[in-house]
């Protein structure tokens, strides 16, 4: 039965069910020391059947004995998935992550010229156990004993094709730029890196320029954008200069509401990056600014600024940047598609390694998903955006061997919006507001004074 999971990627794309098979994990097992006996949970049934229980909707361990068609409990199963180490699952997703570059460089490129990404933070929960209580932690407005542990993680998309090139999970309260560098990593010369306000900074955008990349990012609430032309500005480290100033030096004026301005190197470095790569940081960066506006049926007119390396307002009219900072919109479809679709909002191992494990093949099986649709598009003739992302979830899912069938194309409906609301009512339970040992022991005390 598992087996049927490389069959299935084999009729899509021979390379990625090469790094799936028996003899890819197996290699990878062996080059990190792992040994295993050869018995029903090998290695790569470990992984296959874990694969299969993701897309099932991260369903039971009780129920993949079922799935697979063979006699084993469900806790076996966890123990033989728990002593395969985190490295081999993280390897299986890297060679995936490695085979499917390729196809960044040829689908979804802007202008023809350029690979774009699109960078996200977002949470998701898991088991209330010490471990990962200690490790990750919980919202400060739960009381201990009361809520769940929450980790952060910060994804990277490729925009043409929608494919998970970068996932990393670290504790609540970390900083969504922490760990943005190892995501650099997979940024090359020309490539452009598309974000929201949270990710506009000077260090950030240096980081960019200083690996040939470029940015897109809408500017920060807390930054003065002034587009008068000669006007007035203030050094960060000038102590005499003026509040409500722009920080940056006007340069050129490129358009109404185009402009190249300096953005100076601030006084102070970020918390989340080192004094040294701080001290490496340029003093100045030649920026440029726009500002364009968003209308839309029944709201008022907003306003959009953004900042961007590309310089050149010929060949990057601001149309085309407005276009360009439009399609960011992805990264929160493709974040609900892993949490919602696939349910990846509540984790289910009860240890650090375990939940890391869980992401990596969460992320697998994105991919996989995403390449099903990446197929059926270019067969059908129609965008990727187009494809159900469920209906190519749910045809995996099946494995069936009679090749891929039309898949469901979703109407085109640009400018659709829909309130974020719930119109089925939840059940009115009340909310635990203090440990369920102390409620416990309030029933008991209640029954014996019965």
């Amino acid at each position: 039965m598992h087996q049927r999971i490389v069959t299935t990627v084999r009729q899509l794309r021979q390379d990625l069910a090469r790094h799936l098979d028996e003899k890819a994990i197996h290699d990878a097992c062996r080059q990190a020391g792992h040994r295993w006996r050869d018995c029903l949970l090998t290695p790569a049934a470990i992984i296959h059947w874990f694969i299969i229980q993701v897309l099932h909707g991260n369903t039971a361990l009780e129920h993949i004995s079922l799935l697979a068609d063979r006699t084993f409990t469900g806790a076996a199963y966890c123990l033989a998935r728990s002593n395969l180490p985190l490295q081999i699952y993280q390897a299986v997703l890297r060679a995936l992550i490695k085979a499917l570059v390729p196809d960044t460089h040829t689908a979804g490129l802007w202008l023809g010229r350029h690979r774009t990404f699109l960078v996200d933070g977002s949470s998701f929960s898991m088991p209330d156990t010490p471990a990962l209580q200690a490790q990750f932690g919980q919202p400060g407005n739960q009381k201990p004993g009361c809520g769940f542990p929450v980790a952060s993680i910060l994804v990277l998309f490729h925009a043409g094709t929608g494919l998970l090139l970068g996932a990393l999970a670290a504790p609540l309260r970390t900083h969504e730029m922490a760990h943005i560098e190892f995501l650099h990593t997979i940024l090359q010369l020309g490539d452009i890196l598309v974000a929201d306000r949270g990710f506009c900074s000077f260090a950030h955008l240096a980081l960019l320029v200083s690996r040939g990349a470029h940015a897109v990012l809408r500017m920060h609430q807390r930054q003065i954008v002034d587009f008068t032309p000669n006007r007035p500005y203030a050094r960060p480290k000038d102590k005499a200069a003026r509040k409500g100033l722009p920080r940056s030096r006007w340069l050129r004026q490129l358009g109404v509401m185009d402009q190249l301005v300096e953005w100076f190197k601030p006084k102070q470095k970020p918390k989340w990056m080192t004094q040294e790569k701080f001290a490496a940081l340029p003093e100045s960066l030649i920026l440029r600014e726009i500002r364009y506006r968003v209308g839309r049926p029944g709201f008022r007119t907003e306003t959009v600024t953004l900042v961007t390396t590309l310089l050149d307002a010929e060949l990057y009219t601001v149309e085309a940047l407005a276009d360009l900072y439009g399609v960011r919109w992805r990264v929160e479809q493709n974040l609900k598609h892993l949490k919602q679709t696939m349910k990846m909002d509540v984790l289910k191992c009860m240890t650090v390694d375990g939940v890391l494990k869980e992401l990596a093949v969460f992320a697998i099986v994105y991919n996989l998903v995403r390449v099903v649709m990446m197929e059926a598009a270019a067969r059908q003739g129609v965008d990727i955006e187009r494809i159900s992302f469920i209906d190519a979830l749910r045809w995996l899912c099946e494995m069936k061997k009679d090749g891929l069938p039309k898949l469901v194309v979703n109407p085109a409906r640009p400018g659709r919006f829909e309130p974020r609301v719930r119109k089925r009512r939840p059940k009115q339970y009340p909310v635990m507001k203090k440990p369920r040992s102390e409620l416990r022991k309030r029933l008991i005390e209640q029954q014996v004074a019965a």
